[in-house]
C-alpha cells in the first residue's frame, strides 16, 4: 500500500508569521497534534503539540543542599514573588510569538508512492508522529501514525477477503 492511499489530502496548514495563540486555535478546532507551516506556497517547517508544550519546560530544581540565612529568609518570598511575575508576563507572551519561532525547521517528508512501511520506518527512526507529503516540492498531503495503523488494517482485512469498513 502506498502514501498516497492513506494520505490526507489537503491538510491544514499555518502560516511561519501566524502568532502561536492561532496556531494553536487551529490545532484544537480540528483536533490535530501537528501542522505544516508553510511561507506562500513553500513547506518551512512543522509545529508540533511536542514544540508548544517545549516552551513551559522550566529548569530541573537543583540537588544541592542549599540552607538560607535569616536574612535570606525574607528575601525568599520577594524573589519568587519577582519570578512568579516574570513566568506570568512570559507566558502572556507566548501567544504572540511567531510560528516560525516556534516550529520544527527541520522537515522530514514522504512522497506519494513510498510504501506505508518506509514511511512507518521514517517516522519510528526520526522519533516523529506525521509526514508532510509532496509533490515537486509542493505539499499535497500527510500522512500520521494512525493513517499508518488504519492501512495497515485495511491492507490485512483485503488479503483475508474482509469487506467491512
Amino acid at each position: 500500500m502506498l502514501v498516497k492511499d492513506i494520505m490526507t489530502t489537503n491538510p491544514i496548514v499555518c502560516d511561519a508569521g501566524m502568532p502561536l495563540r492561532g496556531a494553536v486555535a487551529l490545532l484544537r478546532k480540528h483536533h490535530i497534534g501537528g501542522l505544516p507551516v508553510m511561507e506562500g506556497t513553500e513547506l518551512v517547517g512543522m509545529l508540533t503539540e511536542s514544540d508548544i508544550v517545549a516552551l513551559l519546560e522550566t529548569e530541573r530544581i537543583s540537588d544541592d543542599l542549599w540552607l538560607p540565612s535569616p536574612l535570606e529568609i525574607i528575601e525568599i518570598p520577594i524573589r519568587e514573588f519577582i519570578n512568579w511575575e516574570k513566568t506570568k508576563h512570559a507566558l502572556r507572551n507566548i501567544g504572540d510569538t511567531a510560528v516560525r519561532k516556534v516550529m520544527t525547521h527541520r522537515v522530514i517528508t514522504a512522497t506519494e508512492d513510498m510504501d506505508i512501511e518506509a514511511a512507518a520506518s521514517v517516522m519510528l527512526k526520526e522519533g516523529i508522529a506525521r509526514l508532510p507529503v509532496v509533490r515537486e516540492k509542493k505539499l499535497v498531503g500527510i500522512i500520521t501514525r494512525a493513517d499508518i495503523v488504519q492501512g495497515v488494517g485495511m491492507s490485512y482485512d483485503s488479503k483475508n477477503g474482509n469487506d467491512t469498513p
